[in-house]
């Protein structure tokens, strides 16, 4: 028996018999799907516009002379219905050579079947492009999720719930672009490869310059180059670029990964909260009602999202709290008293010895606060940072133990990171140093950035910074429970051969 794909690429070349280009040409002036749907129809079909239309034959049905087809673009649906009396006798030989999955363009009349139903009465046939592979069966979709994983563009064709969070996304960065656009910030671009793999405590992925002869890392953060900027003089400064981690992959870590970092000149952390504020409610603002429940936010519209079993009330001003004052409620002590922190971390079976203590104070905040922090139903900015934990960012002026930081938990998820940035290259040099005690010389970390260093020598303005995980904010945004979900092409293994 021929095998699917070889009858697909027999119909290929009955199709260049016909003289007709198998791979499609332009097809200008065609109206989305999604659009057709909408225009105003006639009673009477032969009164119906005049109209072009193109997309992915997706089921197709025989009865007698007529031919029955449904096409589907991006934005929607719609049946197509091909008479042999109206088409010509290359477009009539061409309809029996259509495989599912095929790209088809059509001329013809908008209108309604003698059942209501909304249909190209088509004129013409453009053929725009032959699949060879078989496509999965429309009913029941994608099922084996390694093979939607691995063939991620079917999957999109077949899943509308997940092109549909693809789409979200795209408008969610668009939404950042020009918020921030509005507000004056210019949007940047900075190096992917570093020397020193700088501005934030992960392992990098490893390369090396053949031509310089150098190794070279994919950047770990964007901040350093961002913070020259503000040396240079830019005032507001974004970018929103790919981040790669050498680290492990869960449901909200992927190794590589967009964020959204920006500075302000002349700012500090508060000028970033109440901007990841604005900026978010703004975003929040702007997805389609339907995806809303009840609950009333800024200018008075609707504010609260559906994630999972719960709901987000976005509406603002968020909560803020003290770290120190989390710390107390939940953990039942003071954080800056070391006995008392080695005493409840003993208490959780949690071995203090050989610990610092800020490192020992998280992770009783990451292992007790946070899944407090979980069960709120709306974002809490979390504040004032151990500074022995924030080497980039600036201490209070007369409590060095503190430093101005916040990070901004939704549902217990951190998407937003900030501090008041650390402008004193000595104290900068300091805090390196420290955060570089103990590692090995030849360890991809364990380079101290004297460039950057050097660059605050010349004097950085006092600012504001913020960072924000795009990932997880259109996790959030789209009521997704994996990362995988709003990530265009997820990394995965190869595929076993």
């Amino acid at each position: 028996m021929e095998s699917l794909e070889a009858s697909r690429r027999t119909k290929l070349a009955q199709i260049v018999e016909l003289g007709i280009d198998p791979w499609g040409s332009r097809f200008d002036g065609r109206t989305p799907i999604g659009e057709l749907r909408q225009m105003p129809v006639p009673e009477d079909p032969a009164t119906g516009p005049q109209i072009k239309a193109a997309g992915r034959v997706m089921t197709y049905r025989k009865m007698g002379k007529l031919r029955f087809i449904d096409l589907v673009d991006r934005t929607g649906k719609i049946q197509l219905m091909i008479g042999q009396k109206q088409i010509d006798e290359t477009g009539w030989k061409l309809v029996d050579l259509l495989d599912l999955g095929d790209l088809l363009g059509v001329t013809g009349r908008l209108g309604k079947t003698r059942v209501g139903e909304l249909t190209i009465f088509v004129e013409a046939l453009h053929f725009q492009g032959k699949s060879l592979n078989p496509h999965p069966d429309k009913w029941s979709g994608i099922e084996d999720q390694e093979f939607a994983l691995r063939h991620r563009y079917l999957d999109y064709i077949y899943t509308p719930e997940l092109r549909a969070k693809a789409e979200a996304r795209l408008k969610i960065i668009h939404g950042i672009r020009q918020f921030l656009e509005a507000e004056g910030y210019f949007d940047v671009e900075t190096p992917v490869l570093h020397s020193i793999a700088g501005g934030a405590a992960a392992r990098p992925f490893a390369t090396h310059h053949n031509t310089l002869d150098i190794p070279l890392f994919l950047r770990i953060a964007l901040e350093l180059p961002l913070k020259k900027l503000l040396v240079a003089g830019f005032d507001k400064v974004y970018e929103l670029g790919r981040v790669f981690r050498n680290e492990g992959i869960s449901p909200k870590h992927n190794p590589e990964f967009t964020m959204m970092e920006l500075y302000q000149a002349y700012g500090n952390y508060e000028t970033m909260m109440d901007l990841t504020e604005r900026l978010v409610a703004k975003l929040v603002d702007s997805l389609p009602s339907p995806s809303r429940k009840e609950g009333l936010g800024v200018r008075g519209s609707l504010m609260t999202l559906p994630y999972g079993d719960r709901t987000i009330n976005f509406a603002t001003p968020w909560l803020r709290a003290k770290y120190a004052d989390l710390f107390q409620e939940h953990v039942g002590v003071d954080m800056r008293d070391p006995v008392a922190v080695e005493a409840a971390a003993r208490k959780l079976e949690i071995n203090p010895t050989g610990k610092d203590h800020a490192v020992l104070i998280h992770l009783l905040f990451e292992i007790v606060v946070e899944p407090a922090i979980a069960k709120l139903d709306q974002p809490v900015f979390v504040y004032d940072y151990p500074a022995a934990l924030c080497p980039l960012t600036k201490r209070k002026l007369n409590d060095p133990f503190i430093a101005e930081r916040f990070e901004c938990y939704v549902l217990g998820m951190e998407i937003a990171n900030a501090y008041t940035e650390l402008n004193d290259p000595d104290t900068q040099e300091a805090t390196f140093r420290a955060q570089l005690t103990g590692l090995k010389e030849e360890d991809s970390m364990a380079k101290l950035d004297m460039d950057f260093v050097t660059a605050l020598r010349y004097g950085m303005p006092p600012a504001g910074g913020l960072g924000i995980g795009i990932d997880r904010l259109c996790m959030l945004l789209t009521n997704s429970q994996t990362i995988r979900d709003v990530i265009l092409f997820p990394l995965l293994r190869p595929a076993k051969v």
